[in-house]
């Protein structure tokens, strides 16, 4: 014989999440996504979902798949994670870094009649806050990332440039850091900063996405 349902009256009704309970959870995403366990593109998604929460639950289901952080670090015995990448290097050829790969807290890049093209999107952070160094010689890299990022852009050019393309939303407060300091001899750098509805797309897609929000 089947249970009849509670009449709504009865039910238990939802709690309320605080300012400090999502500002708690953030930091806990962070922490997970320095861990290797979340890509840039899933924490700064889980992260604007958590500020959108109303509730404990809907805060609860951002981390239901990822293990107490307490328990991670002394209990479990985490799988083995990829090498970190800190030099990316092309003479006259190129490279490309996309999907799911780890980024040193500094990466050198160099380009010599050559070029790259690097995706942050889905990679994993060993730290909250990157420096990639680009350099290029009659070469060119373009480095993409979520707009929701906060990206400071220095260096030097001698006959090149380096240009900030797409998106002009301002950062996340306590959003990843990514540096990049670029100089370019006879070559250039493009940041692109990717709104949300590019951010799954091939890159060639997300950048006339991105032309369309600048």
């Amino acid at each position: 014989m089947s249970v009849p349902d509670q009449p709504d009256h009865e039910k238990q009704p939802q709690i309320r999440a605080s300012d400090q309970e999502r500002e708690d959870l953030v930091e806990r995403l962070s922490e997970h996504a320095t861990m290797g366990r979340l890509t840039l593109a899933e924490l700064e998604e889980r992260i604007d979902r958590a500020y959108a929460a109303t509730t404990r639950d809907e805060l609860a289901t951002l981390t239901s798949d990822l293990p107490d952080i307490t328990t991670s670090r002394s209990a479990v015995v985490e799988p083995r994670r990829r090498k970190a990448t800190k030099w990316i290097v092309a003479v006259m050829g190129g490279s490309s870094k996309r999907g799911r790969w780890r980024v040193a807290q500094r990466v050198n890049t160099v380009a010599v009649m050559g070029g790259h093209d690097i995706d942050l999107r889905d990679a994993e952070l060993d730290s909250d806050d990157v420096t990639i160094v680009s350099v290029n010689v009659m070469g060119g890299t373009d480095i993409y990332v979520p707009d929701t990022v906060d990206v400071e852009v220095g260096g030097f050019s001698l006959m090149g440039g380096t240009d900030e393309r797409g998106s002009r939303r301002s950062p996340r407060p306590g959003a990843p850091r990514i540096r990049i300091k670029a100089y370019n001899m006879m070559g250039g750098t493009e940041v692109w900063k990717l709104p949300e509805e590019a951010l799954g797309l091939q890159l060639k897609e997300a950048k006339k996405i991105a032309k369309r929000s600048e």
